[in-house]
């Protein structure tokens, strides 16, 4: 741990965490809602379906009533049958014991049909008691059949009067159809009612679903209504909504009406996002909308237009106060980072159209950004004279390694924005060293303990004083970061592949082979094939393969003059 080393982080991870946090409740905000509507859907078909299966059931008991109806009916008709041979004379008695035989046996099937019917409605256990005593009720049935047909008709009706007392055969019988047909009764009153409740219950949870359904359909329409028009990382407003609120915004001035329109882009955010990784700048993007908001207030509105760009529009008159404090509110420093902001703006009035204000506003923001570039070379400039002072041989050797770099940059295909900033990073990538001893620097042997660590400091100073420099903040990530390894075994933060910014990777191969090819106090150059020998050796551990691979083309398509 360099004692030198003032804040070993740029970020603020606490705000980092609550940020996700947010985040992941917003993406999981539907989950109850669309949990109840689905159990009050739910509810309301088991609802459905519990009328439908009491329905059946009172449908099916009214008709066991029926039945038992009919069966008492057709018991009869069997007991009739077998008295009729009493009620009336026949030449033939031979024939007419014969359709009395037939007659009862027709009567006792139709009975057993209905019997047989009532069984299959099952909810009772009356079929099964029916059956047991039908049984006893048919047989005692042929005995008077039998009797009558002796001509003992008398002592028939007597037999018959007996079983009809009660305790008798025929009226335990009656007692049971008259059992069946009351629980039956009970049974379809209980399914009815059943019914009924279930079907309030059923249309009461469908209304409510419905209810729920049109109001969550309702918010969804107007939650998108607000989606399409806001910025979902930072909650203000996007580039859709800024242009049909200036459309009204123009359309409602009057006389000497004035608009104040601000564009800001960011300084540095690039690369804070390739050091600290995107989460961390969503979580800068979130934190800077909302200092954006608060100083914009009831004074007009703030948009954020995509990527690191922002917009307001004030309305008030002391417009200009105002901008200057957004650009304030966009811009943060901590250890390793800072976040500067660019600014153009213009005013609309009457007769001027959004589009050509945001054009204007946008060429003055470009001028500006322009105008950095100037301040960053003289800023630069005055760096590399104090290195200068301190040892010509490594200003030279930092414009020689500047050349590699942005060669190596390009051929990499990295955009022109990454291509300047390692050129310009390489170039101050020692300047940290203006702070270390010449006696450390020019020791012709090797250096101990605390003579390394001192040494391994220099990154950390030299992050630190380009940091300070607004114009050069952004390439203080890739200074402090250019002695990282591949396999994390490097210094000051031990970073490994993904986690180093490309431009620091660049550095890393670059210096290692114009020290390698350049006369030091302990060693002698080393010719530069047997230096690209060394790099490809280290690849994938002390370097990026991919970098190694770009810089020996590189280096095979220079002169030996300028590689060597």
């Amino acid at each position: 741990m360099c004692l030198l080393e003032a804040d070993a982080g740029g970020v603020d991870y606490a705000t980092l965490r609550r940020f996700r946090a947010r985040a992941t409740r917003h993406g999981t905000g539907l989950g109850r809602p669309a949990a109840v509507l689905a159990a009050t859907w739910l509810l309301g078909l088991v609802a459905i379906g519990v009328v439908i299966a009491f329905e059946r059931q009172a449908d099916e008991t009214r008709r066991a009533q029926t039945l038992i109806a009919h069966m008492r009916s057709e018991e009869g008709l069997v007991l009739g049958a077998a008295f009729k041979p009493a009620t009336g004379a026949t030449a033939d008695l031979e024939s007419g014991r014969e359709r009395t035989k037939i007659e009862i046996a027709g009567a006792k099937d139709v009975f057993n049909n209905s019997l047989a019917a009532l069984a299959r409605l099952g909810h009772s256990d009356a079929p099964r008691k029916i059956q047991a005593l039908i049984r006893t009720d048919f047989a005692f049935i042929d005995r008077i059949s039998a009797l009558v047909g002796r001509n003992a008709s008398m002592q028939a009706a007597m037999e018959l009067g007996r079983s009809e007392r009660p305790g008798g055969l025929r009226a335990n019988l009656a007692a049971e159809f008259s059992r069946a047909d009351a629980e039956y009764d009970a049974a379809a009153s209980r399914a009815t009612t059943v019914a009924f409740v279930g079907t309030a219950a059923a249309i009461l949870s469908l209304l409510i679903a419905f209810s729920l359904t049109y109001y969550h359909a309702t918010r969804a329409r107007r939650r998108s209504q607000i989606d399409a028009a806001t910025d979902a990382l930072t909650g203000l407003g996007n580039r859709r909504k800024l242009f049909a609120d200036l459309e009204r915004a123009v359309a409602s001035l009057e006389g000497t009406k004035t608009l104040t329109l601000g564009i800001f882009d960011l300084d540095g955010f690039k690369a804070y996002n390739d050091t600290f990784g995107h989460p961390a700048g969503d979580a800068l993007l979130h934190r800077l909308g909302r200092r954006l908001a608060a100083v914009v207030g009831s004074s007009g509105d703030a948009y954020r237009m995509g990527g690191d760009e922002f917009v307001v529009v004030i309305a008030a008159a002391d417009g200009e106060r105002l901008l200057s404090a957004a650009q304030t509110a966009l811009t943060e420093r901590g250890a390793g980072f800072a976040i500067g902001c660019s600014r153009g703006s213009a005013h609309i009035h009457t007769g001027i159209t959004p589009d050509h204000a945001l054009h204007v506003a946008d060429q003055r923001l470009y001028s500006n950004k322009y105008s950095v570039h100037g301040r960053q070379a003289g800023a630069k400039d005055v760096l590399l004279q104090v290195l200068a002072e301190q040892d010509t041989s490594l200003v030279e050797h930092l414009g020689h390694v500047a050349e590699l770099a942005e060669s190596t940059a390009i051929s990499l295909g990295l955009p022109r924005e990454q291509v300047e900033r390692a050129r310009l990073a390489a170039e101050l990538h020692d300047v940290g060293k203006a702070a270390i001893p010449a006696s450390i620097l020019d020791k012709p042997g090797s250096l101990d303990l605390s003579e390394r660590t001192l040494m391994e400091c220099h990154t950390l100073i030299g992050a630190r004083i380009l940091a300070a420099a607004p114009t050069l903040a952004a390439i203080a990530p890739i200074v402090r970061s250019s002695h990282e390894r591949a396999d994390g075994t490097g210094y000051p933060d031990g970073l490994r592949l993904d986690e180093i910014p490309i431009c620091a990777r660049i550095i890393a191969v670059v210096d290692a082979f114009d020290a390698m090819t350049s006369d030091r106090p302990y060693r002698s150059a080393m010719p530069r094939a047997a230096a690209l020998a060394e790099l490809h050796e280290h690849a994938g551990t002390q370097f990026d393969p991919a970098v190694v691979e770009a810089f020996a083309t590189v280096v095979a398509e220079t002169p030996v003059a300028r590689a060597a």
